[in-house]
């Protein structure tokens, strides 16, 4: 099995735009943390309002995500962090798939795609069987591309709990 380490880049890809290549890492802690904070930030805040268990999660994503034996992945383009998803452990062979974001100036270029592939491969390599997420109506291309990649929709009850007051459409993968 391999494994994946803190700041190792995994990926050098061309954009579906064609403009520039993206690069899929492993975030490390420090700088990688604060591009992961800064992205989801900006994304929540445009839709929806921050809420207790965001601040907690991005606040502290070391012991949140790291420590638990999980995983966050930065895209990148031309030096600059424009996207992060993260994968948390939530159980035996479960795993969250949660904080996706791309900013919105590098949105079409097929990186939300990128870094969610990035997190399925790097999911079967941890040994997982399933993935979960939510998210919510108004985010029709995210919905669109889970639903892309197998992701079906679930009632939230058979699901462990997210605690996101905003989450209305709730989702599982079995690998």
């Amino acid at each position: 099995m391999a494994t994946v380490c803190e700041g190792q880049e995994i990926a050098t890809l061309k954009t579906a735009g064609g403009v520039g290549a993206v690069t899929i890492r492993s975030a490390g802690r420090g700088d990688d943390m604060t591009a992961f904070r800064v992205l989801n930030e900006e994304w929540i805040t445009k839709f929806f309002a921050l809420e207790p268990k965001d601040r907690e999660v991005l606040n502290n994503p070391e012991e949140k995500i790291l420590a638990k034996g999980g995983r966050v992945f930065l895209a990148r383009i031309d030096g600059e962090e424009v996207g992060c998803v993260a994968l948390i452990p939530m159980g035996e062979e479960v795993f969250e798939l949660s904080k996706m974001a791309v900013s919105p100036r590098a949105q079409g270029k097929g990186i939300g795609r990128q870094l969610l592939l990035r997190c399925l491969a790097e999911a079967r390599e941890m040994g997982a069987k399933s993935l979960f997420l939510g998210s919510n109506s108004k985010l029709k291309n995210a919905v669109h591309l889970y639903e892309s990649v197998g992701f079906r929709h679930v009632p939230e009850a058979e699901l462990p709990p997210m605690d996101y007051a905003r989450a209305d459409v709730f989702m599982d993968l079995k690998l």
